[in-house]
């Protein structure tokens, strides 16, 4: 619609940009909104007051002015578009998972140096600068509460001169805080929250006293150190563990977990009402087993038998060792599907394939899959771009794409999930 007032908002592009009928743009609208000549915006019915205060410096979100049926229409029109964009001709698609406020389990920060003081968060929008975190809608509240300590601990480590003395002594004397840059990783696990740090120099007796005096503070389930050799568990009171489908699994520093409890299950509930019925399953690119655990029967002889495969050699490990554990009927096979994929004749072994490639894609895996016999195939994907391209190899070799259901995990984020049935 267009009037003295301006041109309506009918669509949120890809990168999170309100879109009008004649293709103008503009960042931080909603569908309904006004765009005026002069560029500002009149809210709309679907506009609604960011909730967090970093909203528009943070890169970490860009869609907290929708409200909850715009933010589940991009979610929907995302996937729907990866599809159309293939001509895929998806049979149906059904209404998206949006995550909630406060469910995020897993954040990777970047801590820094900056005027004199430790500054720890998400970089700002296409730049490199860091926004200090007060708060964090997004993440888990047992999350945001490290970050105020563990900023308290990094200044203290800077100011012992545990990063470069010699840089601190030529910056001010003794109470200077030198420069410093570490990556940080944070999950939540059975156990608690596990922190990892990357690029953090703790040099002597007293640095690493106070690191655990830090971890048993905040009751950490697990802290590990990377100074450049790898990384270091420095504190670790007993066995971290992540439950997969009722089963806790060892989980590795690091290993890849899905974003949000809540989006895995309606990930692993769309496998499992796809695959039910199922005796032989392949679980391509499994982690740490997050559908193989699903998918299995609960004890030998039982339900499905799951071939887990899987290039990373801990989760592998710790895929394994679980399995065995539990009594699943779960074979965990270490293998790099993208320079050893699963040929036709060993995939033609299996009722059915399902498949969580990284963002990527799997190009050469799916190139063997249409080639193949295999019944049913479940596609799980983190990239609508690279799951468009292998489908239409899917549909090009005779399945067809028979729903399609789009997650939001990454709330207010333009980055969507989705899960695939393809039947042949």
């Amino acid at each position: 619609m267009t009037d003295s007032a301006g041109e309506e908002i009918v669509r949120i592009a890809a990168r999170g940009d309100g879109v009008t009928a004649s293709g103008r743009f503009a960042w931080g609208a909603a569908p309904g909104d006004l765009l005026r000549a002069d560029g500002t915006l009149q809210p709309g019915p679907h506009h609604v007051i960011p909730t967090c205060r970093h909203f528009g410096q943070c890169g970490g979100c860009q869609l907290q002015q929708l409200d909850e049926r715009s933010l589940a229409d991009f979610v929907e029109g995302r996937a729907a578009n990866a599809s159309s964009s293939q001509s895929l001709g998806a049979e149906r698609i059904t209404a998206p998972h949006v995550s909630p406020p406060g469910a995020r389990r897993r954040a990777s920060l970047r801590a820094e140096s900056s005027g004199g003081r430790i500054v720890i968060g998400f970089h700002e929008a296409k730049s490199h600068r860091l926004v200090e975190l007060a708060e964090c809608p997004v993440m888990l509240p047992e999350l945001v509460a490290v970050l105020a300590p563990l900023r308290r601990l990094l200044i203290a480590l800077g100011r012992s001169g545990g990063q470069d003395k010699g840089r601190n002594r030529r910056q001010g004397g003794r109470n200077a805080m030198p420069r410093m840059a570490a990556d940080i990783e944070l999950a939540m696990t059975e156990q608690g929250v596990d922190l990892g740090v990357k690029g953090l120099t703790a040099e002597g007796l007293a640095a690493n006293q106070a690191i655990l005096d830090f971890a048993a503070e905040q009751g950490l389930a697990r802290l590990t150190l990377d100074q450049g050799y790898g990384s270091e568990t420095l504190w670790e009171p007993e066995p971290v563990t992540i439950a997969l489908s009722g089963v806790s699994v060892g989980f590795p520093p690091g290993a890849f977990l899905q974003a949000t409890s809540d989006g895995e299950q309606a990930l692993v509930a769309a496998a499992r009402t796809w695959l039910a019925g199922s005796a032989a399953i392949a679980d391509l690119f499994a982690g740490l087993g997050t559908f193989a655990f699903a998918l299995a029967g609960s004890r030998i002889g039982e339900g499905a038998k799951v071939l887990a495969v899987e290039a990373a050699r801990d989760a592998h490990l710790a895929c394994k060792a679980a399995a065995g554990r539990a009594g699943r009927p779960i074979h965990a096979q270490h293998r790099d599907l993208f320079r050893n994929p699963l040929l036709p004749e060993e995939l033609n072994r299996f009722d059915a394939v399902l498949l969580d490639p990284p963002r990527a894609g799997a190009r050469a895996q799916v190139e063997r899959l249409a080639e193949s016999t295999v019944a049913r195939i479940v596609y799980i994907s983190c990239n609508p771009s690279s799951w468009a391209r292998d489908a239409a190899m899917l549909v090009g070799a005779g399945y067809r794409l028979a729903e399609l259901r789009p997650v939001g995990q990454f709330r207010w984020s333009t980055h969507i999930e989705l899960a695939s049935l393809f039947v042949r």
